[in-house]
């Protein structure tokens, strides 16, 4: 199980400057995540989450103010940004490397870590598959694979160093709505197991009630939080949740915070970034 894992976001504030344009995409954003919280981060189309999950990550440097990870500091003006492999980023897109095998891809991270040698990353590899419920797809290749395979296996791989911090752009979006839920299923049980803290971008609002411990709610560009929405539904959670009264009364009160962001976002011609 992760230990640590506080995420504290101080005033973050991000320009960037294509070509003298100095867009403002994050506004004195302010967050306080707590270890193993597993956080969603809602809001309208270009409004800046993915700006701040890149600043968590440490792909990129902040302009004004602070992020900090258990206390230490990993991101502020003029500091190099420092990725590490307490965090692990799941993108939209996938990155699993097509010439090698769906285990071969789970364990790459421990061997190219020189954390394990290849029989012992190999044998977690097959055992982090196992509880992904993929254990039949382990020799095959990413080519072979549905989607929704592909990001289970992605996310195994991300777990396999059992980073701190797990860090989900959108990594269900191109899932069908029946996909959809067994892969939540799947990420719930890990979630569980491991119990990382999570920083997870959704438009999803139904996904965002049944995953969350906690849901934040941004505003339109530059982004800064507008609602943190506390979800407390019990652990472990099941797909027919979603029926009942209490997510709905939460599914309603982060539609209406999200859908008035959305509406300026429309209004002000806003585009992703």
């Amino acid at each position: 199980m992760s230990l640590g894992g506080a995420i504290s976001v101080r005033e973050a504030t991000k320009v960037y400057d294509p070509d003298g344009a100095g867009v403002l995409a994050l506004d004195h954003c302010s967050m306080e995540i707590g270890p193993g919280e597993f956080s969603v981060v809602v809001g309208p189309s270009g409004c800046g989450k993915t700006t701040l999950l890149n600043a968590i990550a440490g792909f990129h440097e902040l302009t004004e103010g602070q992020i900090f990870l258990d206390g230490q500091l990993l991101s502020s003006p003029g500091q190099p940004a420092k990725p590490g492999s307490d965090r692990v980023v799941v993108f939209q897109n996938g990155a699993l490397f097509p010439w090698l095998t769906i285990l071969e891809n789970v364990a790459f991270g421990p061997l190219a870590q020189k954390k394990l040698e290849p029989p012992e990353a190999h044998k977690a590899a097959a055992t982090m598959l196992e509880t992904m419920g993929l254990s039949f797809i382990a020799h095959d290749y990413p080519g072979q694979l549905s989607s929704g395979m592909r990001r289970r296996a992605e996310i195994a791989r991300a777990m396999m160093c059992h980073p701190k911090v797990l860090l989900l752009d959108e990594p269900f979006r191109a899932l069908d709505a029946l996909t959809k839920t067994v892969a939540h299923q799947f990420l719930m049980e890990v979630y569980d197991r491991e119990r990382p803290t999570v920083f997870f971008i959704t438009h999803d609002l139904d996904e965002a009630i049944f995953l969350a411990s906690r849901v934040y709610v941004m505003t339109t560009r530059p982004a800064t939080v507008k609602k943190i929405l506390d979800v407390p539904l019990p652990r472990p959670r099941d797909f027919r949740l979603l029926a009942s009264k209490e997510c709905q009364i939460l599914r309603a009160e982060c539609q209406q915070a999200v859908r008035d962001e959305a509406l300026k976002a429309f209004s002000a011609g806003e585009r992703e970034m």
